[in-house]
């Protein structure tokens, strides 16, 4: 059961963006586009540098807070050219201007910063930046930007990006976006990425280790992989179906969305479970054993480009269309690839919740159970149940509808119910009711 915030003066109780990450989001300014210049010493898991964030202020504004963990330190705030007052605690960094912007102006936000990164430890775990045995990683979601950069760190707030990260040689740097330069001076080699697709801050990324590129063939759009030299025989048989799932989601959901294409990055590490960042996907050397016993992994990875990365829920209570897509979408390439078929898994999995707890509204889960393993699987049955009802055409119609819509966008559940109407001739209100608002699990 989500908590509502208690309605009481905004000095003792500020406004929330979302009760799901109360302390994350900011309020006065809408950022457009953060240009990070970053350098990283492994051995010392040091990262040093500076952000500009271009916003634009969307009332008068003379005081406005940035998301920045406790762990680095800011040495130097500047706006518009200025030098304004700050302070730095309690996961925010705190600018007071000498005088107002008026609402409407430009702002130009540099903060110089530095710290041995850590992840943010948060109901779901210690989420962010994280140190490997030989490199770096950062798993963002929901609310681990901030370990590495100060933004507006919630996911209704999307951005381009400029990412440039100095790290020692021999070490691999991959980021999102298109890689346009790559310099290496004496021990250390600069990486810039450019990122200009509208992007949550979630979903942006820094990979770094001693790792190969690769190019995969035959895909109907650009493919890398970037890896550990010990890892590629055994990466090119686990993942060796991609470009086929890459042709499947294409023609089932519509045009990939990212114009520099897709990479994958297998940590030297083992991972829990695999994670996705805007046009890339990050695995660990436990998901790639030479057997293909993460496929379905693989396929609900790369769904998540059109579902959760390109459309984007406005408030993580609608995570399900993130996950109940991308569970789907396992499914789908199951039976395409001639395992089980996506009625089937329907089947099972819909047998398993009716075994478990009935506790669980898919609309409106909760923060403790936003990543429960029941928001994926009732949220593929949800849509399994949508297309037995409005048939094969109307759905993959849909679909394909939601991913242009909304394309490099926000959306929230209601947005998908109002479409799905215009896809058949019945009304899908009961649907709906059962499957989204009401816990008990309805018969599929």
């Amino acid at each position: 059961m989500t908590r509502t915030p208690k309605k009481t003066s905004r000095a003792n109780n500020p406004p929330v963006i979302d009760p799901y990450i109360p302390a994350n989001g900011n309020f006065g300014y809408r950022v457009s586009r953060y240009e990070l210049e970053l350098e990283y010493k492994v051995s010392a898991n040091r990262l040093s540098g500076g952000a500009t964030i271009t916003a634009a202020t969307l009332a008068s504004l003379k005081t406005f807070t940035l998301d920045l963990a406790d762990s680095l330190t800011v040495s130097k705030v500047s706006v518009n050219g200025h030098r304004p007052q700050f302070r730095h605690a309690g996961g925010k960094l705190h600018v007071t201007l000498s005088s107002a912007l008026p609402a409407g102006a430009a702002m130009s936000v540099q903060v110089r910063y530095a710290g041995n990164p850590r992840p943010i430890r948060s109901l779901w775990g210690e989420v962010g930046f994280e140190e490997l045995s030989n490199g770096a990683l950062v798993a963002g979601q929901p609310n681990g930007a901030a370990s590495w950069f100060p933004c507006d760190d919630h996911p209704s707030s999307k951005a381009s990006y400029r990412i440039q990260i100095a790290t020692d040689n021999p070490y691999h740097a991959v980021a999102n976006g298109k890689l346009v330069s790559k310099r290496t001076r004496a021990a250390l080699t600069t990486w810039t990425y450019e990122l200009a697709e509208p992007t949550s801050t979630y979903l942006v990324t820094l990979q770094i280790g001693e790792y190969q590129s690769h190019r995969l063939a035959k895909s109907p759009v650009p493919m890398h992989a970037a890896l550990p030299h010990r890892l590629k025989r055994h990466f090119d048989h686990d993942f060796g179906r991609q470009p086929d799932m890459m042709k499947l989601f294409i023609e089932l959901f519509g045009p990939y969305p990212m114009a520099t294409g897709y990479t994958v990055v297998v940590t030297d590490d083992e991972l829990e479970i695999p994670l996705e960042a805007q046009g890339i996907s990050i695995f660990g050397a436990n998901h790639c054993d030479g057997h293909r016993t993460s496929e379905r992994l693989i396929a609900h990875e790369l769904a998540h480009q059109w579902f959760g990365n390109s459309v984007t829920a406005r408030r993580w209570r609608d995570i399900w269309l993130h996950e109940g897509f991308a569970c789907y979408a396992e499914w789908l390439w199951s039976e395409r690839s001639g395992g089980k078929t996506a009625d089937e898994w329907a089947k099972h999995y819909h047998h398993k919740l009716t075994s478990s707890p009935q506790n669980l509204l898919l609309s409106n889960p909760g923060p403790r159970d936003m990543f429960d393993d029941r928001v994926y699987k009732r949220g593929a049955c949800a849509l399994h149940a949508l297309r037995g009802t409005i048939g094969d055409d109307n759905f993959f119609t849909l679909l394909r509808d939601w991913t242009t819509r909304h394309r490099h966008a926000t959306a929230v559940t209601d947005d998908f119910t109002g479409l799905a109407a215009n896809y058949s001739d019945v009304s899908l209100r009961p649907l709906w009711q059962a499957w989204l608002y009401a816990t008990a699990v309805p018969p599929l």
